[in-house]
């Protein structure tokens, strides 16, 4: 007899270990730091050898996360066509009152550079015009130029706003924005309005606290300027910056006193006026190069809504190689303004990658030349790739602190979006507050890449941590206040803002985290963020609503 078998008992899966969800990793955010500052960049410049070897470097690490080119025609990149000017060392500049002149020294007293493509940089005692801080204004009820002819002259601007010293018994105050800068205060602004009122230059005179930083920073590029190469508007002919010394030495010698000026630009019945008998002379070769630079473009495409997209960005570049400091070091690897940006990009585009799809596409944009005035992002502004108007947001990641955990996060324009009550709501997510930018008269809303999408329609938020110091989990706000003072007061656009193996980066994690945060909740929602009624840019957006329907 044969034994009867056994009932075979089908076979036991496996269990199947839990995959832990891709997180934003501090070590892959200081290697690539490590390297896009490293001396082999070269400081990052456009147009240089640096510069290729950052495009690929960045596309590369597109290739390995496994998005998809984000420019043109199915390529990595959209080309920049740009033009970089360099003022001859062996130039002159010269102050001229009645018959007597003397010499102004670059960079010890003066910054100038040109935007133009002409082969010389020539004025001959062009008069001088003083036009307060050359504000015209219309729905402020304000204009400090009068019937003033600039034509042929050179504008001499006071930095910032004219309420941003304003005592509040002024008539002036309030007008503006107090101690928040508007963009009628930025030098930009104040060089486009000189160009369109046909002055042959314009000069910023330097002041610390109303610039927002030292001469050092403002001074740190003496000659040497970018320009898009198809800007339609004719720039003036030279720009730049003025110390505040040198200002107040020839503003006497024309019997005005500076500090006196300043309050009397507060006026709102100021009128600009030529300074009597003064002249400005400059003498110089320029060096002009015509080149194409690079956005470098990447996007991860959205499973149901692949035409609304939302943006994450940051600048690649930095300043290059400058004169020698006192170490011998010539490269100005931008280490953190804006190399750690530039990582958080990335981080950003592994860890979305790796994640859950989202509705709706992310297009993660690496601009050039943000140094040079916010050129690459402008270029993309003017000729997006995907239309604004259906451009859900940008989230913009430019200078994170490297001190550590943060009980908040740094708002940089207040009451602008609907993008802020998201940040609020989702940073109390991770045990945070958000707290109002505490240096407003900065002006840094409309210093980063974010501001050519704003200009363009498109809700924007900015994580930038020279806005204000964050209240750190050690050492509280004055700690975070002193790591801003010591980065902008020593390292800000100098050889020093270099990589560091003791960086801190739990607080720059949690900023990218929030990021992350806010694009996943937008990315699987229907919702389009708004401005708030009182914002610039929200007539822009309204007029494109159609396409949003």
């Amino acid at each position: 007899m044969v034994a009867a078998c056994a009932k075979e008992q089908p076979p036991v899966a496996a269990e199947t270990p839990a995959v832990e969800p891709a997180r934003i990793d501090a070590q892959r955010l200081s290697g690539h730091v490590r390297i896009l500052a490293s001396d082999a960049f070269q400081g990052r410049a456009p147009g240089t050898p640096g510069e290729e070897k950052t495009v690929a470097y960045l596309i590369e690490q597109f290739e390995a996360i496994g998005i998809e080119p984000g420019g043109p025609d199915g390529n990595w990149t959209q080309t920049v066509p740009m033009i970089h000017t360099l003022l001859n060392e062996e130039g002159s500049l010269r102050i001229s009152h009645g018959g007597d002149s003397y010499p102004l020294r670059q960079p010890a007293d003066i910054e100038i550079s040109t935007v133009r493509s002409d082969p010389a940089l020539v004025v001959d005692k062009a008069p001088m015009v003083f036009v307060g801080y050359g504000v015209s204004a219309p729905e402020r009820d304000w204009d400090d130029f009068g019937d003033i002819d600039l034509g042929g002259k050179i504008a001499l601007f006071l930095v910032n706003d004219p309420d941003f010293a304003a005592a509040a018994d002024e008539p002036v105050a309030g007008r503006f924005g107090n101690r928040r800068m508007t963009y009628y205060g930025r030098w930009t602004y104040k060089f486009e309005e000189a160009a369109r009122r046909g002055a042959l230059g314009a000069l910023v005179i330097h002041e610390t606290e109303a610039a927002g930083y030292g001469w050092s920073v403002a001074s740190s590029s003496p000659g040497e300027n970018y320009a898009l190469a198809n800007a339609e508007a004719q720039p003036v002919a030279m720009q730049g910056w003025i110390h505040g010394d040198a200002a107040a030495r020839l503003l006497a010698d024309a019997g005005h006193d500076l500090a006196q000026l300043r309050v009397a630009a507060r006026d709102p019945d100021f009128e600009a006026f030529e300074l009597e008998d003064t002249g400005f002379s400059a003498d110089f070769q320029v060096q002009v190069r015509e080149f194409d630079s690079e956005n470098v473009l990447g996007l991860l495409p959205g499973s149901t809504y692949p035409d609304e997209i939302l943006m994450a960005a940051a600048h690649w570049d930095s300043y290059g190689q400058g004169a020698p400091d006192d170490q011998g070091r010539t490269v100005r690897p931008g280490a953190n303004d804006d190399a750690l940006g530039t990582a958080g990009v990335l981080e950003l585009a592994r860890v979305l990658e790796a994640g859950p799809p989202l509705e709706r596409s992310v297009l993660f944009a690496l601009w050039t030349a943000e140094e040079s005035g916010l050129l690459g992002s402008l270029a993309y502004a003017d000729n997006p790739v995907y239309p604004l108007a259906t451009t859900v947001a940008n989230f913009t990641l430019d200078i994170l602190q490297t001190a550590g955990l943060a009980r908040d996060v740094i708002l940089v324009g207040e009451g602008q979006s609907e993008l802020e009550d998201d940040l609020a709501r989702l940073a109390a997510t991770q045990d945070r507050v958000v707290t109002p930018e505490n240096l407003p008269e900065n002006g840094l809303f409309y210093r980063a890449d974010h501001f050519s999408m704003a200009r363009g329609g498109v809700p924007v938020l900015l994580l930038m941590a020279i806005a204000g110091g964050n209240d750190l989990v050690e050492g509280g706000r004055a700690a975070g206040n002193q790591w801003v003072a010591d980065y902008v007061g020593n390292c800000y656009h100098q050889t020093c803002d270099a990589w560091d193996p003791d960086w801190n980066l739990a607080g720059v994690v949690q900023d990218i985290e929030l990021f992350q945060l806010l694009i996943e909740d937008l990315g699987n929602s229907r919702r389009w963020p708004e401005w708030k009624a009182g914002s610039e840019f929200k007539a822009v957006r309204d007029a494109s609503s159609a396409a949003r329907q």
